[in-house]
Parts: C-alpha cells; sequence; structure tokens
C-alpha cells in the first residue's frame, strides 16, 4: 500500500482503500468442515477444517473465503491476527 506523504497521494490511497473490504473474523479451526457459522456481533465465525499448524487454517480460510466471494486467493489478505483466532482480513473488490 503506497503510504502517505503528501496530500496529492491521499485521494490515490483513499480510492484503493475503497475497493477492499474489511472483516474481522473469528476462526474456529479443527472443526470437521469449512463453514461460515454466522456473526457474533460485528464478527464472522467461520469453522475451518484445518489445524492451526504452520499457517495451515490461514491457507484453508484464504481458499475458503476465495470460493465463497468466487475470487483469487491473491485478492485476499489476512491483515492481522496471523497467530490468533481473531483476524482482520482484507478482502479486495
Amino acid at each position: 500500500m503506497k503510504s502517505v506523504s503528501s496530500v496529492s497521494n491521499f485521494f490515490g490511497i483513499y480510492v484503493e482503500l475503497m475497493s477492499h473490504k474489511i472483516l474481522l473474523v473469528k476462526v474456529v479451526p479443527n472443526s470437521k468442515t469449512t463453514e461460515i457459522v454466522g456473526y457474533e456481533g460485528d464478527v464472522l465465525k467461520i469453522r475451518i477444517a484445518a489445524p492451526p499448524d504452520k499457517g495451515k487454517a490461514n491457507d484453508e480460510l484464504i481458499a475458503f473465503l476465495a470460493k465463497e466471494y468466487k475470487i483469487s486467493k491473491s485478492q485476499i489478505t489476512i491483515l492481522q491476527g496471523h497467530t490468533s483466532r481473531l483476524k482482520r482480513v482484507s478482502i479486495e473488490v
């Protein structure tokens, strides 16, 4: 992402951010299936059928969201929470 170094760059960054959807996701790894459970307040709860070992659950989460949104995996980024159940995920739309 570009940095905000001048006023002329600010609008470009704003437009770039407008093309992303930010989701708060609570992941439950080691589940029987990968599925959306529902919302807990503002947090989307997703069961993941992968262990939280060496990023396997994160990879499964990205693949699942890509399939649900019908986009490529490269359009999804975990911004925060790589080693936590609570994650902030960016989806490029």
